[in-house]
């Protein structure tokens, strides 16, 4: 069963923040592996984005814990390209760079690569096939970890453009975090932002949206499995900020494992 005529998300990601131990190695490579640009540069902290839109911000602590892959926080950052010919100039600008991957997937939903950052903050670029190629069986989106055909991709039409950087339109698709307790996370993102289920990876992760969108969220314990608190002094995932259709005002909320998440209204 397909399912048509989706509405536009009441609720996106507009931009991260990440705390760091070297603000210059880091952003430098948001710029040049990830394509981009440096908005303002004040006293250690660095705002990139697209355009004028921001996306990341970094901070500079040089005295942060480093982040611990079994604890609570960031899985990947995951910015999405408005088409699949961007998706494919970034691979080629990758690989002429020699930039090294963690992985190239099928998700049916979208096709991705995966990467991490100098500190190993998780990084996805990825593209989303057309809403109307979805399927979805009992409610849930069906998507899939398979292997992406690269040489596919890479014959897309005009991937032999220029690559420029992230192109207009890119934005932070969705934000996949660790937790102790996907469950938990579910419910929790369900009673504060509304958010739907969209799949689940058996009791391990989970997949949360709106408007039909595949997800926004993801959570999930595949390596961070009875997770407590973080620690705040740990590099990594310092917040995320949800743009809300019809927010009143903006709010800071922390999920159950410290994992800050702010809110700022929006027209989405």
């Amino acid at each position: 069963m397909k399912r048509e005529n989706i509405p536009v998300s009441p609720v996106q990601i507009a931009e991260v923040g990440l705390k760091v131990k070297d603000a210059a190695k880091v952003s430098s490579f948001y710029r040049e592996v990830i394509g981009l640009s440096e908005l303002s540069n004040v006293d250690g902290v660095v705002v990139l984005g697209v355009g004028n839109k921001p996306l990341v911000t970094i901070r500079q602590d040089a005295s942060a814990v480093p982040d611990d892959p079994r604890a609570a926080g960031l899985f990947h950052t995951a910015f999405l390209l408005p088409t699949r010919a961007d998706l494919a100039r970034w691979v080629r600008h990758a690989s002429e760079r020699k930039v090294p991957l963690d992985g190239a997937s099928d998700h049916l939903v979208s096709e991705a690569v995966y990467l991490h950052d100098p500190e190993g903050n998780g990084i996805e670029i990825y593209a989303d096939r057309p809403r109307e190629e979805w399927t979805w069986q009992n409610g849930e989106v069906a998507m899939e970890t398979l292997r992406l055909d690269l040489q596919d991709l890479l014959s897309t039409p005009g991937v032999d453009e220029a690559w420029h950087g992230m192109p207009e339109g890119t934005t932070i698709g969705h934000m996949h975090l660790r937790v102790g307790d996907p469950a938990l996370a579910e419910k929790w993102w369900h009673e504060n932002f509304s958010l739907d289920t969209m799949a689940r990876y058996g009791p391990q992760a989970v997949f949360l949206a709106s408007g039909g969108y595949h997800h926004h969220i993801g959570a999930n314990s595949w390596h961070s499995a009875g997770a407590g608190m973080r620690d705040p002094a740990s590099a990594g995932l310092e917040w995320l900020t949800m743009e809300v259709a019809g927010a009143k005002q903006e709010a800071t909320l922390e999920d159950p494992w410290g994992t800050v998440v702010r809110v700022t209204p929006g027209n989405v």
